[in-house]
């Protein structure tokens, strides 16, 4: 990595690392087909360990009878389970769905709560998938820091933390704040097309010249 630049530099190569991210996508969203809050957060707990088109693949036809807490309950744990077999770790996750539709029934009025503390009381609702159901409702600037994410602020050079969590925080402190809303979307994005694992593709990245690592991939 290269040596840190002192902070007036710093700032201003942030800022246009996420002013190139605005102007080659200005209205960046979830790859996760939606039609409600509700399908929202049954989406996102889908996707854990699992691809948007895994799900989406899924939830086209899960949607279409079950789009609603109680729709869902009338389908079961096991109706559920049969329709996001593709999906990895269905089994609990179609258990979890099925409690937490159950809540938002008895406890909400079969509404989705629009708080972290709620969100994250229900069953197989962590911290990320409150932070993207917040975030795309536009509720919170939340970001939510999955592999992508964080391995993009990682060789970015935007944070050098070592858990998603203070990745989070560093980016939370970092992140222009006209840019909070739609910095996950960018950086998640980033990892998945452009930034990727194995081999990053960075003669197409918009911020390339501004990367720290972009040396340790020339020529891989």
């Amino acid at each position: 990595m290269a040596r840190p630049l002192p902070a007036r530099r710093e700032r201003a190569r942030i800022n246009e690392i996420f002013d190139r991210f605005a102007a080659a996508l200005p209205e960046p969203r979830t790859e996760l087909e939606y039609a409600s809050p509700y399908t929202l957060l049954v989406a996102v707990a889908l996707s854990a360990q699992a691809t948007d088109v895994s799900v989406n693949k899924a939830t086209k036809t899960l949607f279409a009878i079950a789009d609603t807490p109680q729709k869902m309950l009338d389908l079961g744990e096991a109706g559920l389970a049969r329709h996001i077999a593709s999906i990895g770790l269905f089994n609990t996750k179609a258990k979890n769905v099925i409690a937490l539709s159950r809540i938002l029934m008895d406890e909400y009025g079969g509404e989705v709560p629009r708080t972290r503390e709620a969100l994250e009381a229900l069953p197989g609702v962590g911290r990320k998938t409150a932070s993207v159901v917040l975030n795309e409702l536009g509720i919170d600037p939340a970001i939510a820091v999955d592999t992508h994410v964080y391995r993009v602020a990682r060789r970015l050079g935007l944070s050098t933390a070592e858990t998603p969590v203070k990745v989070e925080h560093d980016l939370m402190a970092i992140v222009p704040k006209d840019r909070l809303t739609r910095a996950h979307h960018w950086l998640i994005l980033h990892g998945r097309y452009v930034c990727v694992a194995r081999k990053p593709k960075c003669a197409q990245c918009v911020v390339a010249d501004l990367c720290p690592s972009r040396e340790l991939f020339l020529g891989a």
